[in-house]
């Protein structure tokens, strides 16, 4: 499967101004693209990455970057 085929998902708090990162279930990977750029190259993470990334997100870890 291409990644113009695969069912691309964002936030629902995204700010809908184009400044948005998607996600795509790609089997074992999961894959990660800036939404103003979606024919750029994404990004490619393991399931274990993508959960110890929202992990942290969940307990504050990336706080003091937003």
């Amino acid at each position: 499967m291409t990644d113009s085929q695969l069912q691309w998902i964002k936030a629902r708090k995204s700010y809908g101004i184009g400044e948005c990162v998607e996600l795509a279930d790609a089997g074992e990977i999961i894959k990660l693209r800036d939404s103003k750029s979606p024919d750029a190259a994404p990004f490619n993470f393991t399931r274990r990455e993508i959960a110890a990334f929202i992990d942290g997100a969940r307990n504050g870890e990336f706080d003091h970057l937003t």
